[in-house]
């Protein structure tokens, strides 16, 4: 099994989830440290509140736990250069972590014990100083 699946295979059992399909897509930085990409949806999880995407040196997920509700989002740098960078999420507001350094072989992540109601839709973030934004496809945690 190539490092990437097993990233990838490690990245979702941490959130809970389980892949569907891998497709080996990436999206490449943008020089604009404004710029947010939608990079191509590389992991799908069985569940809509795992949601993972592929970028080109690495993986980016949020996952919507319960018991006790947070929100956590984690890049795993599977290659490239040391980034800093900050990670996030966005629904009707967008919050950030502190500056993280993530050197190649490392996993960051961020947590935000709170409440979501169902139905809402969270997006991961990974803002890289020098390279843009980039996001995870939409979340939405269970109703009922």
């Amino acid at each position: 099994m190539n490092r990437r699946i097993t990233l990838t295979l490690a990245a979702c059992t941490a959130a809970g989830g389980s892949l569907l399909a891998a497709p080996a897509q990436a999206a490449g930085p943008d020089t604009s440290a404004q710029a947010v990409h939608a990079a191509p949806t590389a992991v799908v999880a069985s569940s809509d509140r795992v949601k993972c995407t592929s970028l080109s040196n690495g993986q980016l997920c949020i996952s919507l736990n319960t018991g006790p509700s947070r929100i956590e989002v984690f890049y795993t740098k599977s290659g490239g250069s040391t980034i800093k960078a900050n990670l996030g999420f966005r629904s009707s507001s967008t919050s950030y972590s502190a500056l993280k350094t993530i050197s190649t072989g490392e996993r960051a992540a961020a947590t935000w014990n709170m409440s979501y109601p169902c139905g809402k839709k969270y997006v991961g973030l990974i803002k890289v100083q020098g390279q843009g934004t980039f996001e995870t496809p939409a979340a939405t945690p269970p109703c009922g």
